[in-house]
Parts: structure tokens; C-alpha cells; sequence
């Protein structure tokens, strides 16, 4: 399953008492993201993360797609999303909205941010994709099941399974006509069929890549499919001098 608001542990919250402005002091590289949002009932919201100096700033959100590069410093080793500019040193962790146990070597990530599921801890989860050129290659694709239910991509030659909670990678698409299109299909399993979700054509080209999201809304009888069609150059930031 994919991990989602990973369980904070209290040398976190300790270490978030300070966030203002003490997280200058943590000595981890600095971790490039790109944010997206994705919420058909509340499409807007305003989180907010510490810089790389550790001063608590707005998470730099667009109404659609990937938002502009932005520089955070993880908090022992997490990824730490904020509900409100202002972190109570008494409380912090009622302002925490989402936090992620990032990977070691994780230098660039695109971070999803959905809704949690009721009853959950805190009110978002994150699923993190390593941004890497080497990882995340153009012309790529992902598939995220966020369903309770099996689902399948068949993009141009590609035939994949999604199990619930799962992220696939989908290779580059060669099988494509002149205009750089190919049958794009999704379905979910119903018992021992599968019913289709969407089946049309979509552009591949080997300058974008495309993430996929395969979600349920309250009160639906099948899932919906959107896409984030990622078409930014790669132009990496530069982190401010270290002090």
C-alpha cells in the first residue's frame, strides 16, 4: 500500500516546537518538490511548509497541474505539511496537516496531497514520486489507485494492473500514430469482470509525462480518472548560501 501520514514520532513534534525559526539549525539537504492537490469537493486549500532557512511558508499550489519548484528542509527526515503560517510552540501538532517519511536519497519529489480517509490522524495523505530525471523519465506515466478495488491501465502497447492503494509506473508509449496518439483505457474489476471507467486516445509525446489518478468520490457507484500532464523543463533552483 502506498504509506500515507506516516505516524509522527515525538522527536518530530519536538523538533516542530522550534520551526520558528530553529529549523535553520537541521544540517539535512534541502529537498526540492513540486505540489498538486486533488479534492473535486474542496478544490482549494492553503498549507504551508517550512523553507529551507526553516520560516514557515505557503505551499505554492495552482488550480491545476504541478506547482512551480519550491525548496523545503525535512524535519527528521519527514515531510511536514502545515494547516496555518503560525505553529503553536504549546501545540504544534494540531497545525500539522500531513506528514511523509521521506526515502534517504530523495533530492527532488513531487508530492499529491488528498484528502485523508475518515478517521485518520491527520487530515491529508501524501504519496511522493521521486522527480528525478533517472526516475521519472519523459515520456513516463504513473498510475495512482487511490480506489478500494482492483484497477488496469491499457496505455498504447501497455497492459498493467492497479492493485488498491498501489502507484505503477507506465513505460514510455511507442505505439502511437502520426499524430502521437494512442488508446488510452481504464477499468476497475466488478467480481470477475472488468468494466470500463474511461476509453479514449491520448497524446504521448517524449517531452511530457502524465500522472494518472484513479479516485472515488462520496457517493459514487464507479471511480473517475484525472490526469496531471506535467510539460515543465527541467530548470533546477538554486538553494541559498549556507550560513
Amino acid at each position: 500500500m502506498i504509506p500515507i501520514n506516516t505516524p509522527i514520532i515525538l522527536s518530530v513534534l519536538l523538533l516542530a516546537t522550534s520551526i520558528l525559526p530553529g529549523l535553520a539549525q537541521d544540517k539535512a539537504a534541502p529537498l526540492e518538490i513540486r505540489a498538486a492537490y486533488h479534492n473535486p469537493v474542496r478544490p482549494f486549500v492553503e498549507l504551508y511548509l517550512p523553507d529551507q532557512s526553516g520560516n514557515l511558508v505557503q505551499l505554492n499550489l495552482v488550480a491545476e497541474g504541478l506547482s512551480r519548484p519550491q525548496l523545503t528542509r525535512p524535519l527528521e527526515g519527514s515531510l511536514v505539511l502545515y494547516s496555518q503560517p503560525q505553529v503553536d510552540p504549546e501545540n504544534p501538532g494540531d497545525a500539522v496537516a500531513a506528514v511523509y517519511k521521506l526515502p534517504a536519497d530523495l533530492r527532488k519529489a513531487i508530492i499529491l496531497i488528498f484528502p485523508a480517509p475518515e478517521g485518520a490522524k491527520r487530515p491529508y495523505r501524501l504519496v511522493v514520486i521521486n522527480d528525478a530525471p533517472t526516475s521519472f523519465r519523459k515520456g513516463e506515466s504513473r498510475v495512482i489507485n487511490l480506489t478500494p478495488v482492483e484497477t488496469a491501465v491499457l496505455a498504447g502497447e501497455h497492459k498493467l494492473n492497479i492493485p488498491p492503494g498501489k502507484l505503477r509506473s507506465v513505460p514510455a508509449v511507442t505505439s502511437r500514430n502520426e499524430f502521437n496518439m494512442a488508446q488510452t483505457n481504464f477499468y476497475y474489476k466488478e467480481g470477475e469482470s472488468w468494466i470500463p471507467i474511461t476509453e479514449r486516445q491520448l497524446q504521448f509525446l517524449d517531452t511530457t509525462r502524465r500522472i494518472f489518478l484513479v479516485y472515488l468520490t462520496r457517493g459514487s457507484v464507479q471511480p473517475f480518472v484525472t490526469t496531471i500532464v506535467d510539460t515543465t523543463p527541467e530548470v533546477p533552483i538554486v538553494p541559498l548560501p549556507a550560513e
